[in-house]
């Protein structure tokens, strides 16, 4: 599946989510809450094809778990990968869909110490299924967030901008005044390395791919703190060259694309600087 394809299917089931989410109750019996609906699929494919709308019953809460009550829960590639079975990393089937999300803890069991209900939380690892109304599980799974930020800043801060923040602090030692390069650069992670390089004092050369509306995502990105940004159709003509002489050499370099748009960032690495491979949305070598 190419980028663009990607993309439309992200969307779909962002679309699909957000319906889910809003018009999904749960369901009650005479003595408690004992069943919810998921969003899951129980093999692998396009996610139109397996990914089904079921009830499933809500597990009874031991003395160390927690319920929860889903509040958002985004659509990354990683979820649709994993849906279609090509991630690196692939939950047991069935399984319910989404890595990534926000819920409200509704109620505890009677050894819980280190959460509440009416705190947020967040999944510790990936493969949790939050495309669901509702869920079980142990405290140790969860990490409390603060419920005075924006919902969906909240729902979101445990994949990318994380992803975002390793990567400029674990390949190289960055400075300021330092420059970074990076491909796909309108991505959640690449947006999220532009807040962060910004605050670090480091420069960003940021390619994209070309638009319609492209002078408006570089006033976005520039508002975000990016410093120049280079449509991927431009990337051999002079005034893309003349950028890399504006600023010191890149010491490192993010790939999220792959093919011929990687073997740019490497070609304008500085000598003893660092690619990191983190995505391959051109599904090109």
């Amino acid at each position: 599946m190419n980028a663009s394809c990607q993309l439309a299917v992200c969307s779909h089931m962002r679309s699909l989510l957000i319906s889910f989410l809003r018009t999904t109750q749960p369901r009650f019996t005479a003595v408690r809450r004992r069943h919810y609906e998921a969003l899951l699929y129980r093999s692998h494919g396009h996610p139109n094809d397996v990914i089904k709308m079921e009830k499933m019953t809500l597990p009874d809460i031991g003395a160390m778990d927690v319920r929860l009550r889903m509040l958002a829960a985004p659509v990354n590639p990683a979820d649709i990968n994993m849906i279609q079975g090509t991630y690196g990393i692939l939950p047991s089937l069935p399984a319910v869909g989404g890595n990534e999300g926000l819920a409200e803890v509704i109620e505890v069991g009677n050894q819980v110490t280190t959460l509440s209900p009416g705190d947020w939380v967040i999944p510790v690892d990936a493969e949790f299924g939050t495309w669901r109304i509702e869920a079980v599980c142990n405290e140790r799974d969860l990490i409390p967030v603060p419920n005075d930020i924006p919902l969906l800043s909240a729902a979101t801060i445990g994949v990318n901008p994380c992803t975002a923040y390793r990567m400029l602090h674990d390949f190289i030692q960055l400075k300021p005044g330092d420059t970074v390069i990076q491909n796909g650069a309108n991505s959640a992670v690449g947006q999220a390395v532009i807040q962060i390089a910004a605050s670090m004092g480091i420069n960003t050369i940021n390619i994209v791919r070309n638009r319609p509306d492209l002078q408006n995502l570089v006033q976005k990105l520039k508002a975000l703190g990016a410093n120049y940004i280079i449509a991927e159709e431009q990337l051999h003509k002079s005034s893309a060259e003349n950028i890399l002489k504006d600023v010191p050499k890149p010491k490192l370099a993010l790939n999220c694309v792959g093919g011929p748009n990687a073997a740019y960032l490497v070609d304008h690495l500085d000598y003893g600087g660092k690619l990191v491979t983190y995505g391959g949305m051109s599904k090109k070598p």
